[in-house]
């Protein structure tokens, strides 16, 4: 999807995803629905607010099994903002009642993965939610006391630490950065 340079594209982008998700089969209120919608707002206000730039969103899906099969394959949804900046994306430090700073914060805190590449003609940051096998049955707590995934921690309203690439992914797929 296009997004223009203007802060209200971000509403769009959110409604774009609401329909692209429903029409995979994903409710609107379910967790996984509601976490990636807050990460796409997040990942288009940066672009949009910080580059001045247009960008592009793009939201990959993970395969559906064929009709009547007894569940989906697990797999994650990743979602990218491309935009024309070439400038690395920045954690700030918000304080207090500030209003803003704190994007990278909850993108951190929410995906399971993140990181940003360069590219030609600019940047390209991401983030991936892993998602369940629908029907799977919950296996509860890996080792009876700690939940197995940063999801099921914030479901219980636990800090987890997770896979924070914080660093820009070169082709080879080694780090090549931090943010800062």
């Amino acid at each position: 999807m296009e997004i223009g340079s203007d802060p209200t594209e971000v509403a769009r982008a959110r409604r774009w995803a609401r329909a692209r998700l429903a029409g995979s089969g994903v409710n609107a209120d379910e967790p996984l629905a509601e976490t990636l919608i807050l990460l796409i707002s997040e990942l288009v206000t940066n672009a949009v607010v910080h580059t001045g730039c247009p960008a592009v969103l793009c939201m990959l899906l993970p395969r559906r099994c064929p009709a009547g099969a007894a569940h989906e394959v697990a797999g994650s949804v990743r979602v990218e903002v491309a935009d024309a900046s070439s400038r690395a994306p920045r954690r700030r430090l918000a304080e207090g009642e500030d209003t803003g700073g704190r994007g990278l914060e909850l993108v951190s805190g929410l995906a399971d993965r993140w990181g940003w590449e360069h590219e030609p003609g600019g940047k390209r940051v991401w983030c991936e939610l892993d998602t369940a096998p629908l029907g799977a049955a919950d296996p509860g707590p890996a080792n009876g006391r700690e939940p197995g995934t940063r999801r099921e921690a914030r479901a219980n309203g636990e800090r987890r630490a997770g896979v924070d690439v914080g660093a820009r992914v070169n082709v080879a797929g080694a780090g090549a950065g931090a943010f800062g």
